[in-house]
């Protein structure tokens, strides 16, 4: 299985790398699109996790082979504009998501069984927390500003 990354600098590369992907894009210095291509033999990918929003939305679909299914969980850079759904089609029959954590939570017994799932996994060393940044209570404001301009990597914890 190849992980491909992408990331809006060379540190963040960097990590993904370090962290398992089996390439990283830096999509701000090169066109993630075309990499994916290539790396892919120009199939494309099965899945693709976007977590930017409105820069990477189309390029994103993109890189999906017939059948795919994008994943899109964020909008760091902005809110993804209305979409015409035949594209999908048209593109391939490519799915697309929006998942929510309160959609993944609503059903008590579901959401104890994926907890448990979760810290098996994080106890057995399978899943790793890493803590990137530590802010003080009285630097929220701060640590609010850090997440927002994407500086942040892995875990933020605010300490009292």
């Amino acid at each position: 299985i190849k992980l491909i990354g992408t990331a809006g600098s060379d540190r963040k590369c960097k990590l993904a790398l370090e962290y398992g992907a089996t390439h990283c894009i830096n999509y701000n210095e090169d066109n993630f699109e075309e990499k994916v291509k290539e790396i892919t033999n120009g199939s494309g990918v099965d899945v693709v996790m976007d977590s930017v929003g409105q820069s990477t939305f189309e390029g994103s679909l993109n890189c999906l082979k017939p059948l795919g299914m994008m994943i899109t969980f964020g909008q760091a850079s902005g809110k993804i504009p209305p979409i015409d759904v035949g594209m999908l089609g048209t593109k391939g029959s490519l799915k697309l998501t929006r998942p929510t954590l309160f959609s993944h939570i609503s059903d008590h017994n579901s959401c104890q069984e994926m907890a448990e799932s979760l810290f098996r996994k994080v106890i057995s060393g399978e899943v790793k927390i890493v803590i990137d940044q530590r802010f003080k209570l009285s630097e929220i404001a701060k640590a609010h500003d850090a997440l927002e301009g994407r500086e942040t990597t892995g875990a933020t914890i605010l300490e009292v």
